[in-house]
């Protein structure tokens, strides 16, 4: 089995702090998740996370005009400029400050940064290979110094907190906390000089231009919106006016008379001069300049709105809240959502894939389950029956039912078809659940609880409890039945594992002891070995039929890594206090997959005990438990830095207030003041063994083998290019064609051969296809049938390979589990969507049938010369309809791509 899994996706979190940016075309939103930066395309309704990562969380971002330069910058000012549509890092560069506002210039050249009072305007880096000299010579390499300071701007008394620029980047305006805005230009202008807009009595939040640039506006904290145009002096003579009498004046004053709320962030649009503001209640409006009329007002959460974005056309508005996790994208015009997000705004505590392996189902302290789909990254249900966290999540072998444990007493039935919950299994005394096992036929369901030392198990059909198994001496840690429904798995604190007969008509359970508390367990697809994790840190595999220990390996050192602010002992000694919290299998049973509380998932070989892999959850700063050596600067006489309280020393009394519950740890990332532990409660291989997903403090981390094109030269010599495999294709050598193009592991050339097969030949190809390549071809068919629209097509080459190769899959069923997999997924998908259509045209097609038929007219009423006519149509198209079916049977070929 492979092992080198990427990171391919983060999803579980969509909006933590900082702006939101448009696309210069509208289509794609770029959020700031964390330390890393998640693309939302609005229009193909999918998502995917940027691979780079800052070792903060991100404070702002910035995307060049032309679309091909990301800048972002985190809390500490650390900047990254990376391509774009490349997906790679460009350069790493240090701002020295914290930064509060970052823009590009319309016309791309530069960019002026907010660091503090001053502002910084700096030249942008020219993107590699984007320029050419005049020679035809590529002139656009990798820069010795990239981030070239242009000039700095000092004038404000207090923070800058944005930056715009015009339309022609000759000038750029800055609003400030010291209640006023200033316009300063980029060049020396003749006969211009900085002007300072004074006359606001809050902290002025942005200044815009029209898009005239006749006009400026400035809005300030308290709600106050002031036009200023350049004016004469009110009490001049008209017909004597000089250029030094004329400046910026205020020329009118509008307000927004929001008593209970402040303005938190606000974004103009000079084409269509329209205005949005967002306030600290969670209302926002919409107004059209400059006669200010109110278009629209909307409250869309209860909590503060952090950010908010207009696209280019001025129709898409992205507002983004950090308290609850919110992500909305919404159409002023049709007063519609186009995006609708919302993450877990807790900690997370279990997972689980579908059976088909297109579902995550994640569960949270927050009392809401939600399904995620893979393909896309978009939530696409949540679940809020619950009313206290949920503990456990598992699903059915068989249907699309899930259940889940909560907190508060219940476990719960979810059909995921009509998305509604339909059953509801209580225990007769009130407890709290936090494991939870289904049978694999989907008819009993078992939870324990760390309230209780037994085993509750219900039945699915009926609801009520069926028994509960005593013996164990301690509450009840971790469940699972045997994959053949034979037994059921339970580990206690009371340092043992049992594993109960639950089915037979005695129900006898056969302990087996450990030297500490148990913490999980799990078992192997093929139901024969169970893999124990206890609190000292130890991962021991167990035969099930004997009862006896096959091998044991110590994870405490591998699991160790990081260190608290407030631990007195380092990240290399402190792997006494680290075990596994959660293990799995993987598809196959070939590996198993443990994480806990630290940053690191090891990936383990169950036969050898190896260390395979070590993943890296995080490298977040502003997470505990990321960093392996302490700051000594960061050290006080009263301790540690991160540990004071610097609230009360806020210029805002908002910011000085602490609403929190004292002693509390729980709740936003972005709103907590002491720093979240990094952990990880949860993971979870897929059925297909493709990828595998790990629940953690920063969201849903998805790792996969197909994050990206590996060349893999296999049986390669020099003759194999793609030039000669499109020769070869060209003779119609579509056996040597394939394979060569599996040589060259070129997905656009192997797709392209593929289509280019005709269906008449797909039997031969099949029948003389090397069993090397079986494997290969069986998964590009399978993701062929997941992605492509060619239905017969996929489904006659499915037909032939395991037609003629399936004696081979079935002797080799190890080695082509994982392949299986998938071909079952793409069949089970064809076949539901093929029912789907039947259904929705079932009921169409007997109301078609139904209607009574009409008496037609004879032929023979017809003139002769119409009958003849008649006939010599039908005659033509049948004779067509022949020569057309006869070139596809001969000459006809499958064109492939271009």
């Amino acid at each position: 089995m492979k092992t080198d899994f990427k990171f391919s996706n983060l999803l579980g979190t969509v909006y933590r702090k900082g702006n939101l940016v448009y696309t210069e075309d509208g289509t794609c939103l770029l959020s700031p998740v964390g330390n890393r930066v998640t693309v939302f395309d609005l229009v193909n309704n999918k998502s995917h996370t940027l691979p780079f990562a800052h070792r903060t969380n991100i404070a702002r971002i910035a995307l060049h005009p032309k679309g091909q330069l990301l800048l972002t910058v985190d809390e500490q000012g650390h900047a990254i400029l990376s391509h774009f549509q490349r997906r790679i890092v460009l350069y790493h560069f240090s701002l020295k400050g914290s930064v509060s506002s970052l823009v590009f210039s319309p016309g791309g050249t530069h960019f002026a940064v907010a660091l503090g009072r001053k502002i910084e305007v700096w030249k942008t880096p020219s993107t590699p290979g984007a320029t050419e000299s005049a020679d035809g010579d590529d002139a656009g390499g990798l820069e010795f110094a990239p981030f070239v300071k242009y000039r700095q701007y000092v004038g404000h008394h207090d923070t800058v907190q944005n930056i715009e620029w015009s339309s022609d980047s000759r000038f750029f305006l800055s609003a400030s906390k010291d209640l006023t805005a200033r316009i300063w230009s980029l060049d020396p202008e003749q006969g211009f000089t900085p002007t300072v807009l004074a006359g606001h009595r809050s902290a002025v939040y942005a200044a815009w231009f029209s898009h005239d640039q006749e006009t400026i506006y400035t809005i300030s904290k308290d709600g106050a919106l002031f036009r200023w145009q350049y004016l004469p002096s009110p009490d001049a003579d008209p017909e004597s006016i000089s250029e030094e009498d004329e400046r910026w004046r205020i020329s009118d004053r509008h307000y927004f008379f929001q008593e209970q709320a402040h303005i938190t962030t606000a974004a103009f649009h000079p084409p269509s001069n329209l205005l949005v503001t967002g306030f600290s209640n969670g209302l926002f409006m919409l107004h059209e300049l400059p006669d200010f009329n109110e278009v629209h007002k909307l409250s869309i959460s209860t909590s503060n709105i952090d950010t908010v974005s207009i696209n280019r056309t001025g129709e898409w508005l992205a507002f983004g809240s950090s308290a609850l996790g919110q992500l909305l994208v919404w159409e002023w015009q049709s007063e519609s959502y186009i995006l609708k997000q919302q993450g877990h705004f807790d900690s997370l505590n279990a997972l689980t894939y579908s059976p088909s392996g297109d579902r995550i189902i994640t569960c949270a302290d927050d009392g809401k389950v939600k399904v995620w789909d893979t393909a896309s990254g978009f939530c696409i249900v949540t679940f809020t029956e619950h009313t206290s966290g949920v503990t456990a999540c598992e699903f059915a072998k068989r249907g699309n039912v899930l259940f889940t444990a909560s907190l508060d007493g219940s476990v719960r039935a979810f059909d995921l078809i009509r998305y509604r919950c339909f059953r509801t299994f209580t225990a007769p005394k009130r407890l709290s659940f936090s494991s939870l096992a289904v049978d694999p036929s989907g008819e009993v369901v078992a939870a324990g609880s760390l309230d209780d030392f037994d085993v509750h198990i219900w039945s699915v059909q009926t609801g009520q409890l069926l028994d509960q198994l005593s013996g164990h001496e301690g509450p009840v840690s971790s469940l699972a039945f045997a994959p053949n429904g034979g037994s059921l798995i339970s580990g206690s604190w009371d340092r043992t594992v049992r594993i109960w007969s639950v089915f037979a008509r005695t129900q006898t359970s056969e302990p087996l002891q450990l030297q500490a508390d148990v913490l999980c367990v799990s078992i192997s697809p093929d139901s024969k070995q169970i893999a124990v994790s206890t609190l000292d840190g130890q991962l021991t595999f167990w035969s099930v039929s004997e009862g006896s220990q096959q091998a044991g390996l110590d994870g405490r050192r591998d699991v160790s890594g990081g260190r608290k602010i407030s631990d007195r002992r380092t990240a290399a000694n402190v792997a006494g206090t680290k075990a596994f919290n959660t293990v799995t299998y993987s598809a196959d049973g070939s590996v198993v997959l443990a994480g806990g509380n630290s940053k690191y998932i090891c990936l383990y070989s169950v036969e050898t005990g190896v260390l395979l892999h070590k993943y890296t959850v995080s490298v977040n700063l502003s997470l505990e438990g990321t960093q392996e050596y302490l700051n000594s600067r960061l050290l006080t006489e009263a301790g540690p830095q991160g540990l004071l309280d610097e609230q009360g020393e806020a210029s805002d009394l908002e910011d000085r207030m602490d609403k929190s519950l004292p002693g509390s740890k729980r709740g936003d990332a972005a709103q907590r003041k002491t720093a979240p532990q990094v952990r990880v409660p949860g993971v979870g291989f897929s059925p297909t063994g493709r990828a595998f997903c790990a629940a953690s403090t920063e969201g849903l981390l998805v790792y996969s083998l197909d994050a990206g094109v590996q060349f893999d030269p296999f049986d390669l010599d020099i003759d194999v290019t793609p030039e000669s495999t499109l020769k070869t294709l060209a003779k119609r050598e579509w056996l040597k064609a394939l394979i060569m193009s599996f040589r060259l592991n070129n997905a656009k050339l192997l797709t392209r051969v593929y289509r280019s097969i005709p269906p008449t030949d797909i039997a031969l190809v099949a029948r003389d296809l090397p069993h090397v390549y079986l494997e290969r071809m069986l998964r590009h068919v399978a993701r062929e049938a997941d992605q492509s629209p060619h239905l017969e097509l996929n489904l006659l080459w499915l037909e032939s390979l395991l037609r003629q190769h399936g004696r081979v899959l079935k002797e080799r069923q190890g080695e082509f589990a994982e392949v299986t997999r998938m071909v079952q997924r793409a069949v089970g998908r064809i076949q539901g969507e093929i029912f789907r259509v039947a259904d929705e045209n079932e009921r169409v097609i007997d109301y078609l049938l139904s209607q009574p038929r009409k008496a037609q007219a004879p032929l023979k009423a017809l003139p002769d010369s119409a009958v003849e006519e008649v006939d010599a149509r039908l005659g033509a198209r049948d004779g067509a309809e022949d020569e057309r079916m006869d070139d596809d049977g001969e000459d006809q070929e499958w064109i492939g791509l271009d």
